[in-house]
Parts: C-alpha cells; structure tokens; sequence
C-alpha cells in the first residue's frame, strides 16, 4: 500500500499577475486530499472518492492498460481517465501493467471551498506516477502553477511562474496580529471570465508595469507582519489596483461596503474565500449577512 498526501491553498497576493509572472505570496492549508493504492489481482482500475465528512461522492472501475483519447457519459469519469491518461504520456510506465489497483481519495475541506480539490489531485496523482506535477497541470487543468507548489510545501512560499521552472521559496508568514485575520467563505462561485478578459487586453507595457506593482505589494506585505496597520493599508492597496485592472468593484464594496476595516478577495475575484481584518467580535458583522464559515488565521494555515 502507498499513500500521498497534497495540502489545499490559498493565494494572498497578485491574483491573476501570477500567471505572467509576477512574485505571489501564497499559502498551503492544514487540510488537503490523500490518496491511498493498494494492489489488486484484477486488470482494472477501482477508483473511490470520498468527502470530507466519510461519504462517497464518486466512483467507477477502469480497464487497464489506458486507452489513449478514450471517453465517457460521465464528465467526472472523462476528467479523471484524461489526468490518468496524461500521466501515463509523461511515464509510460504508469498503469501499462497487467496489475490491478484501488485507489481511494479523501477530501478534507468541503469541495465547494475553493481550496484546491484539483490540484492536491493532480500533485497525489503525480506522485503516484512520478512525473513532475507541473508538467502533469500543463497537461490537463492548466494555470499558474502556484497551487501544485503549496501543495507539497510546508510553509507558505513566494511563487514566482517561469517558463523552465516556477522559483518556489518558503517564507514565513505568522503575522504578530494573525488572531485578528479570518478567512470566510463566500458560499458561491465567480464566473471570473469578464476579469480575465479585462486583464487580458492590458498592453504589454501596461502588464509589465502591473507585474512590477503587484510583485512590490508581496514583498511589502510579508514584511508587514509586524504591524496589523500596514498590512491592512496594503490589502486595500491591492484590492484598489487590482479592481482598476480587471474593472471589476472589490468584494468589501460589492458585499460588506459598510465593514470598517480591511476585506481582501483570495484567488478568483468574488468567489471561495476572502480575507477579513477584525476581532472575534466583529465576525458578527457577518454571521448576521449569512456568512457562517469563518476560520481563524491559526486553525487554516499550515505554518
């Protein structure tokens, strides 16, 4: 039996200029995905995924060996069978065997959180083939990259996205305020689609500039940690530039405009999670709005 194990994330700085290289400051959470094989004497594939709270949300049974290009009524079937598949491409090895397995993958954040149920996927897979999970991401979701890396790391990093190879460096980031930081949960997805368009149509001299800006703000708030007033400036800061730059109004004036302190979007703008400077009490600003998974600094960042 092997078992591997993939942390969720969380993105903190330059959403979207990460993905031209901008330097990011990210973070891995204490709960992530496992993935557990053991050995069969059938020629297939038992696959199993639970949830966090013990149910079984999906699971099929492939034949091996892996046909190429193979697929099936079952999106969920198909998605997997492609992540497999491309594995397989980049270790023929992988699955090309008259061995059987199950595997068995555990979830332990809600699914809808946002915190990287396919790329703690992608890095367990990865792992059990033995390929580099950035190439096995470029080969199926795509994107950054930067949650790959927090998905092994063991702090929060700097990810910096590169053409060769991502600059990946651990940092520490354990603000002296960080019982006044809260993550909560927004309860619904962002078509981010009109934001990526607006960023997309940048010039390059304008995305070079933005690139050098938002890089400048992650450097500036990890040297913050030591004052909650400087770091909250800068997450206004941020949440301001970045709204120019995808004309889209930040989520503390599309949601909580009155809120008197610092709201941050996290990832994909208005969806998932968002960062909120305040005390216990001011949670309550919004448990009244309906806002009810709201999760210390402490008991969500793998530090």
């Amino acid at each position: 039996m092997h078992s591997f194990y993939s942390h969720g994330k969380l993105l903190l700085t330059a959403e979207y200029l990460v993905l031209d290289g901008a330097k990011a400051l990210a973070i891995p959470t204490k709960k992530g995905q496992s993935l557990t094989i053991s050995t069969s004497n059938t020629p297939t594939l038992q696959w199993k995924s639970i949830l966090h709270d013990d149910s079984l949300w999906f699971e099929t049974e492939i034949t091996l060996p892996l046909t190429q290009g193979k697929s099936f009524e079952d999106p969920i079937i198909t998605t997997l069978y492609e992540i497999l598949s491309a594995a397989q491409s980049l270790n023929p090895t992988f699955l090309n065997t008259q061995q059987g397995y199950t595997a068995i993958s555990t979830l332990e954040f809600p699914r809808n959180w946002g915190l990287g149920s396919s790329s703690t996927l992608i890095t367990n897979i990865a792992q059990w083939a033995q390929v580099n999970p950035y190439e096995l991401l470029d080969k199926t979701f795509g994107g950054s990259g930067y949650d790959i890396a927090c998905a092994t790391a063991a702090t929060p990093i700097t990810y910096i996205k590169k053409d060769t190879a991502p600059l990946v460096t651990p940092v520490i980031f354990s603000p002296s305020f960080k019982e006044q930081v809260f993550f909560i949960h927004l309860n619904r997805k962002q078509n981010s689609r009109d934001s990526i368009s607006h960023y997309r149509n940048l010039s390059h001299v304008e995305k070079e500039l933005k690139i050098e800006s938002f890089t400048s703000h992650t450097v500036a708030m990890i040297a913050s940690q030591d004052s909650l007033h400087d770091f909250q400036e800068l997450v206004t800061t941020h949440e301001s530039e970045l709204s120019s730059v995808l004309q889209t109004p930040t989520i503390k004036k599309q949601l909580f405009p009155t809120y008197p302190k610092a709201i941050k979007s996290l990832g994909g703008w208005g969806g998932d999670f968002i960062l909120v400077v305040g005390t216990s009490e001011d949670m309550n600003y919004f448990k009244e709005k309906g806002y009810t998974t709201i999760i210390p600094f402490s008991e969500m960042v793998l530090s």
